[in-house]
């Protein structure tokens, strides 16, 4: 018996999503409130997570931001490494990383990071659902509140929660954009008179009301409907991926139970429901993997606190792969994780190597596209070179030139090297050399730049000189 059997008078479920009705009408849910261990464990990882978000702005490292995001302006500062558009494939390589790393969680663990870590689940199920819990009541008080007539209590209880609703996404809102444009600025918007920045203001505004929106009404069809990661799990789990899963072969077959009753001619399912009672999605777990589960836990406290009340053994829904269930195996470290694992492990280690190997400075110098030697009245011989510098530091620098290696003189043209923070400055130099230091057509004359006295990078480039000085 496979669970295609067991499941074939359950299938109706997979005909459409939990919250939406067949005439495709907004089915509300109403998830009671969670408890356990999973839960209990789910509020302190949240609890680590809130208060980093909410501390890194205000964390700053030699006067800038700690962590900061200003897409407009293509700058980006993280764990106070200041990134540019210069680093772009660096970005490129980490981005490429971060898409590999989950492929390989979720091949391997399912929607964990939906459950324990997702902005959209910590925010509804630790921060509005707690409040709505604290204001409204358990599930069936939320029922009853929602079907009564409009009365002053009705008023208060409804006023109040979306006030609160309204405030915290107005809170979260600005958090967000302190990432964009750092606290000193946001502080400065919000000290300053709202007739200095009426289009931030309008901007900051629009958002709360969309995180309002999320958090107070659309809720989990953000998960079921918007989010692509549930998709993916078509393409990405497997029998050997760990998710959370009904015992279908323990649990079956399912069924009130009797006083009096023993196990020995039934599953250990009492069929109470308290299962897709407490899922945030409303799904019911023992249908098996579905798009809309988001790997919460709360079935798993809910299922083993029956359990407990019943003397049966805990893990009926529990975190398990699918080969796990069927044939009883422990879990195997596949060639397609394998595959994946080489795959992460190369990108990690190419992007180490840049990031240890990334200079504070990127210097560039090329001989002028299009230009021979000029012969100057001194009887010096002149090249013609492009320069390109990029200061990727917070700091102001003053870089000189010198030739290193032979006698020549160094002339810029159209510029000077003196850079602001996170300045870029393309220019001309000319570099001249007596001809008795020419031995040969290209000559590989040595540039070595200074910020001060600290020598930042030494560049080898050639020389064109006169052919007959080869005769």
């Amino acid at each position: 018996m496979n669970i295609d059997t067991i499941n074939e008078e359950h299938q109706e479920f997979r005909n459409q999503l939990a919250t939406v009705t067949k005439e495709g009408k907004r089915k509300w849910v109403f998830p009671k409130k969670p408890s356990g261990r999973f839960h209990n464990a789910r509020i302190f990882v949240s609890i680590i997570l809130l208060a980093f978000l909410i501390i890194v702005p205000f964390i700053k490292v030699k006067g800038h931001p700690f962590m900061l995001f200003d897409f407009p302006n293509r700058s980006f500062i993280l764990f106070s490494i200041p990134f540019g558009p210069h680093d772009f494939i660096i970005f490129a390589l980490a981005m490429i990383t971060l898409v590999v790393f989950i492929i390989l969680f979720t091949v391997i663990f399912g929607r964990i990071f939906c459950g324990w870590a997702c902005p959209q689940t910590v925010f509804m199920e630790m921060v509005f659902r707690k409040i709505e819990y604290w204001i409204e009541g358990d599930a069936r008080e939320q029922i009853k509140l929602k079907t009564a007539p409009w009365t002053f209590k009705k008023l208060f209880k409804k006023g109040l929660k979306h006030l609160i609703f309204f405030g915290i996404a107005f809170f979260i809102s600005n958090i967000f954009l302190s990432y964009i444009i750092s606290m000193d600025k946001l502080i400065d918007i919000i000290t300053d008179p709202p007739s200095k920045h009426l289009g931030g203001l309008f901007a900051i505004t629009v958002f709360s009301g969309v995180f309002y929106f999320v958090f107070s009404y659309f809720r989990e069809q953000v998960c079921t409907i918007v989010c692509p990661y549930g998709r993916l799990q078509g393409v990405l789990l497997d029998q050997d991926s760990i998710v959370i899963a009904y015992d279908y072969k323990r649990g079956e077959p399912r069924g009130k139970l009797k006083k009096g009753e023993d196990f020995s001619n039934r599953g250990d399912c009492i069929d109470c429901h308290l299962c897709v009672d407490v899922c945030p999605t409303g799904i019911d777990i023992r249908n098996g993997i579905q798009l809309e589960c988001v790997n919460c836990t709360a079935c798993i406290d809910a299922c083993d606190s029956i359990m407990d009340k019943i003397n049966r053994p805990r893990g009926l829904v529990r975190y398990a792969s699918l080969k796990n269930i069927e044939n009883k195996e422990k879990f195997k470290f596949t060639s397609r994780m394998a595959l994946y694992s080489i795959i992460l492990v190369i990108l990690i280690t190419i992007l180490t190597v840049l990031l240890v190997n990334r200079s504070d400075y990127v210097i560039t110098v090329l001989r002028t596209r299009g230009t021979l030697f000029q012969e100057q009245p001194d009887g010096k011989i002149s090249n013609l070179y492009d320069l390109n510098i990029v200061n990727k530091t917070f700091d102001p620098a003053n870089i000189s030139m010198k030739i290193n290696n032979i006698d020549g003189e160094i002339k810029l043209i159209g510029g000077n090297l003196n850079f602001q923070p996170q300045e870029i400055k393309e220019m001309k130099f000319m570099l001249s050399v007596n001809k008795e230091s020419i031995t040969k057509m290209n000559t590989p004359v040595k540039l070595d730049f200074f910020d001060g006295d600290k020598l930042i990078k030494s560049i080898t480039t050639t020389f064109l000189g006169p052919v007959e000085l080869n005769k």
